[in-house]
């Protein structure tokens, strides 16, 4: 049996009292006198009472909500860790106030900028979070447009520009590429994310920058869509090659796991046959065996850093963007020597 949740007119008729001085007194305005307020306010909290966040949204004009739509395959989603790291970090920044979060999965940005639209538009949130900014964003110039405070997660400068909280991957491709050039490494492959990822293109640049430098002629990049079937069709077709990588830089540590299961099928040994490295340091990648050498970022804290920049910036704050922590790379035996036979 459903359980009515109670409203104002149920706390009038326990106070003995009108809705207008319950009204009064729950929004703590003048015309009745502090006990009967004191009492009012006692017993709609004994009855489990809440105010509408509809009805709030109305009078002052905030939701006390932010939104986040994550434009990611579900199947991808399903299995990557980033993205529960991300959102455990803006839960912890969120906890013990009175903003929640409105979240959403798509795997269409035409279905995300309608949702942002929607949300803006019904008051349901104070303002988003971006993530995964495109090459031409279509994103920045629509939350620009309809007035929907924005950060975005991502490089400063990237697409238009919006308060952002960036982490600097230069500096992990570049420990990357020196500690395998170190080993004896030149022939490296890096397999990216996809092309219209902005932070694709910043790892890619930086890739070719450092491998450049250090004399690493066989070093490349080449694209998946961040899934295990996608990097073990690309792993098996690499690995074929006249001349085969020594070393594989992954861009998400699900892709990294598949290609150890790729070695493995083919009979080679990780770290003596080929050298592997993940990127987004989780669990995943101390559970296989060998244990993966990965790329660790501060997830959770890109996260309460966005949620504390866009709470600012929905209260007044001026605009600015928020450097987190460099990331760091852990080694692990799935990276060694480069082999001399190959």
């Amino acid at each position: 049996m459903r359980v009515k949740r109670p409203t104002i007119a149920d706390i009038a008729r326990a106070a003995g009292v009108s809705k207008g001085a319950v009204s009064y007194a729950l929004n703590d305005r003048p015309g009745v006198s502090r006990e009967t307020r004191e009492r009012i306010v006692e017993l709609a909290r004994s009855l489990g009472w809440a105010p509408s966040s509809a009805a709030r949204a109305l009078s002052d004009g905030r939701a006390d909500a932010i939104g986040l739509v994550v434009d990611r395959p579900a199947r991808v989603l399903g299995v990557e860790p980033y993205f529960m790291q991300l959102i455990s970090g803006v839960q912890d920044a969120l906890d013990g106030g009175t903003t929640g979060l409105l979240l959403q999965v798509s795997d269409d940005q035409d279905v995300e900028m309608a949702t942002h639209r929607r949300w803006w538009a019904e008051r349901r949130v104070d303002g988003v979070l971006l993530v995964d900014l495109r090459v031409a964003d279509r994103r920045v110039p629509l939350v620009r447009e309809i007035g929907l405070p924005a950060v975005a997660l991502g490089e400063p400068g990237a697409e238009g520009h919006l308060p952002c909280v960036w982490t600097d991957d230069r500096v992990a491709i570049d420990e990357v590429l020196e500690y395998l050039a170190a080993l004896g490494h030149r022939r490296v492959v890096r397999i990216a994310g996809p092309r219209e990822f902005v932070h694709t293109g910043v790892r890619s640049g930086a890739f070719t920058e450092a491998a450049n430098r250090l004399g690493l002629t066989g070093a490349r990049v080449v694209h998946a869509d961040y899934s295990d079937a996608a990097a073990a069709r690309l792993t098996r077709r690499l690995l074929a090659t006249a001349t085969p990588p020594t070393a594989l830089l992954f861009d998400n540590d699900v892709m990294a796991v598949a290609a150890l299961g790729v070695a493995d099928e083919l009979g080679l040994s990780v770290p003596r046959d080929l050298s592997l490295v993940a990127w987004d340091d989780s669990a995943l990648c101390q559970l296989v065996r060998p244990a993966l050498s990965a790329v660790r970022r501060p997830i959770a804290e890109r996260g309460a850093a966005a949620v504390s920049l866009l709470l600012d910036l929905v209260a007044g704050g001026e605009p600015r963007d928020v450097r987190t922590g460099d990331p760091v790379l852990v080694t692990r035996a799935s990276t060694g020597p480069a082999p001399r036979s190959r």
